[in-house]
């Protein structure tokens, strides 16, 4: 016979991948192989990237935090981030991607993947025209 089962067994710790300096571009794949399995065995909830190590930013941490955010999202995750600063934001909000990676978690999004909406939403490209058949009634 075995023992009782424990009423609450231990929740997984909350991710937390932390990200130093340097970050180059032949890191931003082992960063997302790193989240991935980060996510795998923690709690739920958005994965915490705590960028206060990476010293300046540039557009390769930029490129580095996107894909992160898009690795998460397929997970079914979310990405927040810890410790951004005053020149990562403005690079951020340069880019246009400081709502997307630095809003917190408590606005019931997180970064996660988003819901609604069409999976794709674009212009027709210009000088693009539809074939009309013989017969075809009129628009």
């Amino acid at each position: 016979m075995t023992g009782p089962e424990p009423e609450n067994p231990p929740m997984p710790s909350p991710a937390v991948l932390v990200l130093t300096q340097p970050v180059t571009r032949a890191e931003v794949a082992r960063l997302c192989e790193r989240l991935t399995a980060l996510a795998r065995r923690s709690g739920p909830g958005p994965v915490t990237v705590d960028v206060g190590g990476v010293g300046r930013p540039d557009l390769t941490v930029v490129e580095a935090l996107a894909r992160l955010r898009l690795t998460a999202g397929r997970l079914g995750r979310g990405i927040q981030l810890r410790n951004a600063r005053g020149e990562l934001r403005r690079l951020l909000a340069w880019t246009g991607l400081d709502e997307a990676l630095t809003a917190p978690a408590a606005l019931g999004h997180a970064l996660g993947p988003e819901r609604g909406g069409e999976a794709e939403q674009r212009e027709e490209a210009l000088g693009v025209q539809e074939g009309v058949e013989p017969g075809d009634p009129a628009p």
